[in-house]
Formats: structure tokens, sequence, C-alpha cells
């Protein structure tokens, strides 16, 4: 059964910040949900409230919203109009498409003076005789039902007809309750004979599925297939029967088509097999955890592992995943976990990873920098890298600059007394007069 959460009120507060004790307007529609409660505790100044196309079978716990102004509670499976004598500021009621054959409950609606719209389009009250002229009689506060304005000429001819009206009305909703308790009959005694199926096929099925000798164990595979043919077979002659019979439109044969559908649902997310992809950065290695049934047979299981993929076959049905990096089909290796039955497949990677344990200091400098550089460009600042010229020894680029400055001026305006002041700086230069100049 789907109830109203405090977590799905928050998720649909997202316009009012997620906060639901201010919250002046909500949407659950099509939510499934089959109890209307706790909105009158957690959200007491809702003014405008949407519940259509969900599951609903009463109208309770609203009471307390003194501030509500419009209720959609249209296509729910509601039989009677009851308990909404507390709101109010009520203005505007749809109940478009539910079941309300208890016509005489709108009579509980008096006590809503502001009341002026009403919608009962698609509800088995409006196929009874003298409807429009009983509701329009009975709830005088309203200008609107079923969209159509109530004229001042039609509400007098409906006051000067009531008594006969509402005698008519009391007879056809009498038999109309006699109807619905055949229908409630007939719905008991189809749920439990579908419930005695659905008991039957259990018990076939484990019956089917126990090995009777170990002779049978080598043609297991076939015997799983061939049970797996059968079992589509049977989910599928299921649903047609389901489908093609023949049921009134009631608010179980309502709920039972919500039940089969959710059913069928669990029962496809139960197929499938969940599985955990880790990357283990420490061996250099990724890991598959599949969560294969526990009693399944090993030899049912067939794994395939390439360099970019790899595929597991469970009981013929292919399971495949793409690897985030390649790895070493030869060297990966499958194992079945003892305590869970969940296949394990260990794949090495192709891209080997060497670490230099005497660097690390030198590659955690390096990460620094790079991090440091990166903050840097990041925050659109140039930031310059300081030396302390006491540490290192590294040549004067001051001075060779200025060197190359004064003498650059190329081979013409060479000057006779930078040579002599080059010649005077030499320590170990003598000058012989014996020998002669080089030319």
């Amino acid at each position: 059964m789907v109830r109203i959460t405090e977590d799905l009120v928050r998720r649909r507060a997202e316009h009012n910040n997620c906060e639901i004790f201010s919250l002046e307007e909500i949407s659950l529609h099509q939510q499934e949900i089959e109890k209307l409660e706790h909105l009158d505790k957690w959200c007491r100044d809702l003014k405008i409230l949407y519940l259509q196309n969900n599951l609903i079978p009463k109208i309770e716990n609203v009471g307390k919203l003194k501030k509500l102004e419009y209720l959609n509670v249209a296509l729910n499976n509601i039989e009677r109009i009851e308990n909404l004598e507390g709101c109010e500021e009520l203005k505007k009621l749809d109940l478009t498409a539910n079941f309300i054959g208890e016509l005489s409950s709108i009579e509980s609606l008096k006590c809503n003076i502001h009341l002026k719209e009403l919608f009962l389009m698609g509800n088995p009250c409006t196929e009874f005789e003298g409807y429009r002229q009983f509701v329009v009689a009975t709830l005088q506060q309203l200008k609107y039902l079923d969209s159509k304005e109530i004229e001042r000429s039609e509400r007098i001819k409906a006051l000067q007809n009531y008594p006969e009206v509402k005698w008519k009305i009391r007879e056809q909703e009498q038999a109309y309750l006699l109807k619905r308790a055949r229908e409630k009959e007939e719905a008991q005694r189809r749920m439990q004979e579908r419930k005695d199926e659905k008991q039957k096929q259990m018990d076939s099925k484990f019956g089917f599925d126990s090995p009777d000798s170990p002779q049978e164990k080598p043609n297991q595979a076939e015997g799983d297939g061939e049970q797996e043919r059968c079992r589509t077979v049977e989910n599928d002659d299921e649903d047609r029967k389901f489908w093609e019979e023949p049921t009134p439109y009631t608010p179980e044969s309502r709920l039972e088509t919500h039940r089969y559908i959710e059913e069928k649902r669990r029962a496809k997310d139960n197929g499938r097999l969940h599985f955990s992809l880790k990357d283990d950065e420490e061996n250099n290695q990724i890991i598959l955890d599949l969560a294969v049934y526990r009693h399944l047979d090993t030899s049912l299981l067939d794994v395939d592992v390439q360099p970019t993929y790899i595929r597991v076959l469970v009981k013929g049905k292919p399971f495949q995943l793409v690897l985030p990096e390649e790895v070493k089909p030869d060297s990966s290796s499958a194992k079945r976990s003892q305590t869970t039955g969940h296949l394990v497949v260990t794949m090495p990677k192709a891209k080997e990873i060497i670490l230099a344990k005497q660097k690390v200091s030198a590659s955690i400098k390096h990460s620094g920098c790079n991090i440091q550089q990166k903050t840097t460009r990041r925050n659109g600042q140039v930031e310059k890298l300081e030396v302390d010229p006491s540490k290192y020894s590294f040549p004067d680029v001051t001075k060779i600059i200025q060197e190359k400055e004064r003498t650059g001026q190329g081979p013409i305006k060479l000057q006779p007394q930078k040579v002599t002041e080059v010649k005077k700086s030499c320590v170990d230069f003598e000058n012989d007069e014996d020998v002669p100049p080089l030319i």
C-alpha cells in the first residue's frame, strides 16, 4: 500500500523550499496513494490540494484544513461524500470519475456555505433519475454543478419537486447498494480463485525445480531452458486471460488491476541481477561482483572477459558490461563467494603503474606545485617563484646580460680598451716583447 509520507510531501514542496508547515498548495496526483492521511497535521495552511488519479477509497483526515479552498480527488475509489464539514473555506470540490452511488451523502456539504462549484461527472449517481434536481435543491449555495451554471429558475423548480425527487433518489440508492454488495462478493470470489491458482502454480514450480535423482544433473541446463520457456508461455497465457476477461468497472477491479501490474513489475525487477564494479587502484585491477542466485549451479555460468568488456551468461541469458579501462583477459579470474554465492571476477588492468618509492616526496612536491599552479590560474592571479640564492649556486645571469649588452655591438665597433681590460684582468698573462704580435 502506497502511503503519504513526509519525504513525498517535501519532494512535492520544492516550490516552497521543501517547507511543509507553511505550504499552501501541493500536488500529489498519480502517486498510487491508497489512504488519505497526515496532511491535516503537517500542512495546516493548505489552500489547494490535488489528489486526482490515485486509489483513495475514502475522504478522511482533511477536516482540520480550515483554509482549504479547492480539493481535487477525481479518478479515485471514493463511494460517498463525508468528513468535509471542517473545511470551512471550501469553494470548489472535484469528485469526477469516482464511484459515488450514495447521492444522499451530499447533504453533508450543507455546512460548507462557501462551496460554489461541485463536479460529480462520471459517478454512478449521475445516472439516477432526478440527480441534478436533487443536488440543486439540496445544496442551495452552489453556483455551478458539473461545469454548468445553476439558474435561479432551475433552483426554484427543483425546490418545488424536492420531496418527490428525494423519494426517487432513495429508491435508486437502495438498488445500487444491493448491486454493490453483489459486486463485492464477486470480487472477493475472483480474488480467492486467483490466489488459489497462484498457489497451485507455485507448488508445481517447486516440484519441477527439485532434482529427483543425481542422473538428471548433467541435463540440468536443458531442463532450465525448457523451464524458462514454460514460464514465459504461462506468463503470456496469464496476461491474456487477465486482460481479456470481462469485469465490471468497480473500485475492487480497479484496485485488482493495480495490484496485478505492481506484481508483474516487482517480478520483473526481481529477475534483474544486481552488480557492483570496483576499481581497485592499489592492486591495479577491476573487480566485478555479480549477484547471481545463491543456489545456482556454477555450470550454468559462462564468463567471457575481453580487453574492453565482460560478458556473463546466466542460464543462457547474457549480462554484458563495458569496462572503464582495458584489462588482461588471460590474467583474469572468476570465483564464487562461499557466503553470498555471488560471482566475483577479478580483472588486472592492461596498463601497469610503476610506483617509485624513493621519489614519493618529489612527486608530492610536484603535485603540490601543480595544484598551486591550477589554483593560480583559476583565481586569475600571477605568482612568482622566489629562490633563496644562499641555498642554490646559480650563475649570475644579470652580469652575463650586462656583459653582452656592453660588448655585443658587433665586430665593427669593438673597442681596443675592452681588449686591454680583458688582458689586464688575466692574472697569468705575461707580455714577452721578443714574441712578435699575432696578425
